[in-house]
This record gives structure tokens, C-alpha cells and sequence, in this order.
């Protein structure tokens, strides 16, 4: 294959699943305005959200270039069985989401003490992230793994589609369960 071959393939690859993060990140946008009207009650916690979405991206692209090498080598099925290999990547991922996530209120609230700016309770922060965190741990795993053993299984290289992937994924459902987490912490504190 010739190297403007592969510069097609992996164009005609990327190009439909960019558009579709470009639509998940306007939407992502959208989102939020409304985290935006959380931010008198919980005072600090814009500071959380390029964070927390960033962390996401760097979680879970690393479970991506685990699944996408374990493809490649012939060390992964496609398939949703137990495999060991895809078990514990998983379970590592699933507990440093969650755990960054947790560091992150933590950090957050230290941050915006040290700094004197006014800042939410500390069991506000973290009860926000911990939500959120756990929430979008479960989709992005998921989703990540269905779409990328799709794209697999059709003869797309999955090391084109894990960044857009957990980037759109990250955004969307990472905005959303922040917006939701923030409702339930609004509830019972």
C-alpha cells in the first residue's frame, strides 16, 4: 500500500466519526450553559470542568490504545466475553476515573482555599465528582469498547477512531452526568 493509500484510508476513516465529535462538542456546549446557572450555588466549580473532561480523555485513550493494540496483536477478540487481558485493563481504568475524579474535588477545593476565592464545600466537590465520575466511567467503557470492536469487526483501524471516540463520549455524557451530578448534590446538601 502506498503512503497516499494509507493517507485515504485513514482519512475516509477519521473524517465521519470528527464530525460526529464535532456535533457532541457543540452539544457538550450546550450543557454547559446549564452547568453555568450551578455556579452561584456551588461557588469554584468551573474550575473542576476542563479538569475533569480532560482527565476523561486521558483515562479512557489509554484504555482505547490498550483495546486497539490488543486487536492489533490478536491478543483481544472483538467480542464482549471474558477475556482477562480486557477484564483488568477495564477494571483499571474503571478505578483511576474514579479515583482522579475524586482528587480532583479534592485538589479543586484545596486550590481555591489557598487562593482565597470563594469555594463550594468540600463534600460538595467531591460528592459532584465522585457522581460524575462513576457515570461517565461506566459509559465511556462501554461505549468505547462497542464502537471501537464495531469499527473492528467492519476493518476500520480502531487506533483511528479511540481519540475521537473518547473525546465526543467524554464531553457529551462527562456535561451531562456533571449537570445531573450537580442536581443530586443541590438535593441532598
Amino acid at each position: 500500500m502506498s503512503v497516499r493509500d494509507d493517507v485515504w484510508r485513514i482519512y475516509r476513516e477519521t473524517i465521519p466519526i470528527l464530525f460526529v465529535a464535532l456535533g457532541g462538542g457543540l452539544f457538550a456546549g450546550v450543557v454547559l450553559e446549564g452547568v453555568l446557572e450551578s455556579v452561584d450555588r456551588f461557588p469554584g466549580l468551573l474550575v473542576m470542568v476542563p479538569v475533569f473532561l480532560a482527565t476523561r480523555g486521558n483515562v479512557y485513550g489509554a484504555l482505547g490504545g490498550r483495546i486497539s493494540s490488543g486487536l492489533h496483536q490478536g491478543l483481544i477478540d472483538p467480542h464482549f466475553e471474558w477475556d482477562e487481558r480486557l477484564v483488568n485493563a477495564v477494571t483499571a481504568s474503571f478505578i483511576n476515573g474514579i479515583g482522579i475524579s475524586i482528587v480532583i474535588g479534592i485538589i479543586t477545593w484545596l486550590a481555591l482555599q489557598l487562593l482565597g476565592w470563594e469555594a463550594a464545600a468540600l463534600y460538595e466537590f467531591v460528592g459532584i465528582m465522585l457522581i460524575s465520575g462513576v457515570l461517565t466511567s461506566i459509559v465511556l467503557i462501554f461505549g468505547l469498547l462497542t464502537v471501537i470492536f464495531a469499527g473492528y469487526k467492519r476493518g476500520y483501524d480502531p487506533d483511528n477512531l479511540v481519540g475521537p471516540i473518547v473525546t465526543t463520549l467524554g464531553d457529551i455524557f462527562g456535561m451531562l452526568f456533571l449537570l445531573f451530578a450537580i442536581g443530586i448534590v443541590e438535593v441532598l446538601a
